[in-house]
């Protein structure tokens, strides 16, 4: 395996990835499979180094989008990188935090989403598959019912899946 091919492949994944979220109509997970395939253009990578590639800069993304302060000030950008962002080339810098805000973006809309689709014990529901808020015990419904407490834990709050 040639790391540094990697390495080179990592950073034009990073470019490519921020060049297709500026188009706004794009999602997170649509714009990283057209920067996993302009990537595969470029370099001769074999299917599992591009799928690798791909899931580290979707792992080091969301981690980013989910651990950096709201404001995305200097200061919590050299505690997420633990050294002096400075030492950072500027295009690779924008292009990471220009994809992380925008991946937090996408989680706070899931997240707000759930929020207000919370399902509590004693509605009525149509048939489907819930999870518990506490400890993610799935229950499903075949037909129209009213959501019981959670057999595991007892909570009441659910989410439909």
């Amino acid at each position: 395996m040639n790391t540094h091919k990697l390495v080179t492949a990592y950073t034009d994944f990073m470019k490519h990835l921020h060049e297709t979220m500026e188009d706004t109509i794009h999602s997170f997970a649509e714009a990283l499979e057209i920067s996993k395939e302009k990537t595969s253009e470029l370099h001769e990578l074999t299917q599992d180094e591009l799928n690798k590639l791909s899931s580290n800069v979707k792992r080091d993304i969301e981690h980013a989008a989910q651990n950096l302060s709201k404001n995305s000030d200097a200061d919590s950008l050299t505690e997420w990188f633990k050294f002096d962002i400075e030492l950072l080339e500027n295009f690779t810098l924008d292009a990471f935090l220009s994809v992380a805000d925008k991946t937090r973006l996408e989680i706070a809309k899931i997240e707000q989403l759930a929020i207000t689709h919370k399902y509590e014990s004693g509605d009525i529901t149509a048939p489907g598959t819930f999870i518990c808020d506490a400890c993610g015990k799935e229950i499903a419904f075949k037909t129209t019912s009213a959501i019981p407490e959670c057999p595991s834990c007892n909570a009441k709050t659910f989410i439909r899946i």
